[in-house]
């Protein structure tokens, strides 16, 4: 058993009260980041635990909303459609059942109400780049907008199912990244076919669902998912991404921020932001900005100290903009209660056609 936060004593296998996330928590969230679909046998040895306390704690997780697993399309399929960040103005009596209300697009991935030059903070997936245009227009015409901005992203850096917890030390990360299936994975450039999609459809909520359950909902033999199933997470196609409650795992802010750096420099000022502890997203987009990073913060003054870091790495930098995040509304689907628990899900589907 390794000493280090995750190896624990019986005592602290207990169930930790709502609303924390102990060591063991943290430590298998972070190892389901590395190996989502891994069996409980398969996690315990580098975790230190028997499978059926880390069953049961993923069980409780789940319950309570403070950690989920999402299926969805991978960065690589955002040459194929459009993504993009939308800052959302609207008159002020109507904020937050606005934002309630765009929560419910299959296209808005996340909502967030944000303090800056907007009210509103969507980040939206659509699978061309009219069916995009649509839903900007479709948006103007809300009758509590009172201006949009369109970020369209160009190329991802980092996404946020790349990010990790740092909760297990050396030993156990070479542990599960041995133990994890070793197919090379790829970032396949074909598009996701209707199977595909099915198949992610099936796994969105829960991207631990078993195999036998997903057959029988697709009415395919199981041999034939458990294959199709390989080639889409193994191509880079789709992702699956784990998730905590924010908050209940100690990060308590968060923020977007926009920058602009030389033409020349963006692909190697995308690369630097990606190296930074706190950048979740870090994109290249087409506006008067043409970076921008979602950071997440342990207190909202860490926000500067991330700027300084930033800058020191890409010296030709300057900040244009920051929304700071005042409540998440969704994040990739789920909706989030104000201490970031899953409260509800409403499936990604850029294939859905605008209202």
């Amino acid at each position: 058993m390794h000493e280090s936060a995750a190896s624990v004593s019986p005592a602290t296998v207990d169930t930790p009260p709502r609303g924390t996330l102990d060591e063991l928590d943290l430590a298998l969230v972070n190892a389901l980041q590395m190996a989502p679909r891994a069996p409980w046998a398969q996690l315990a040895g580098p975790l230190g635990v028997d499978a059926a306390t880390l069953s049961r704690r993923w069980a409780r997780l789940r319950a309570s909303g403070e950690a989920w697993i999402t299926c969805h399309a991978a960065p690589s399929q955002v040459a194929h459609g459009a993504l993009a960040l939308i800052e959302v103005s609207c008159v002020p009596q109507a904020r937050e059942a606005l934002a309630y209300r765009l929560a419910r697009h299959p296209q808005a991935t996340s909502v967030e109400l944000v303090a800056g030059s907007c009210d509103v903070l969507l980040t939206v997936a659509t699978a061309t780049k009219p069916s995009m245009t649509a839903y900007v227009l479709a948006l103007g015409r809300d009758e509590a907008v009172t201006a949009t901005r369109t970020h369209l992203v160009q190329h991802l850096y980092q996404d946020g199912s790349e990010w990790r917890m740092d909760s297990l030390s050396r030993d156990q990360q070479r542990d599960l990244a041995e133990a994890e299936d070793s197919a090379a994975r790829t970032a396949a450039a074909a598009i996701l076919a209707p199977e595909d999609r099915a198949l992610m459809f099936a796994l969105a909520q829960d991207g631990r669902r078993s195999i036998a359950s997903i057959a029988a909902e697709l009415d395919r033999p199981e041999s034939t998912v458990r294959r199709l199933l390989h080639s889409l997470l193994h191509s880079g196609r789709a992702v699956l991404r784990v998730d905590t409650a924010h908050v209940h795992s100690g990060w308590h802010s968060s923020a977007t921020v926009w920058m602009s750096v030389p033409p020349a420099q963006l692909a190697t000022a995308g690369d630097e932001l990606s190296r930074l502890r706190s950048t979740r997203m870090a994109a290249s987009v087409s506006s008067e900005a043409n970076l921008l990073s979602v950071v997440w913060l342990h207190a909202l003054d860490d926000l500067a100290r991330y700027e300084a870091q930033a800058a020191a790495r890409i010296t030709s930098v300057r900040v244009l903009n920051r929304a700071v995040n005042l409540r998440w509304i969704k994040r990739m689907g789920r909706l989030l209660a104000e201490d970031g628990r899953s409260t509800g899900f409403v499936p990604i589907d850029p294939w859905a056609p605008v209202a």
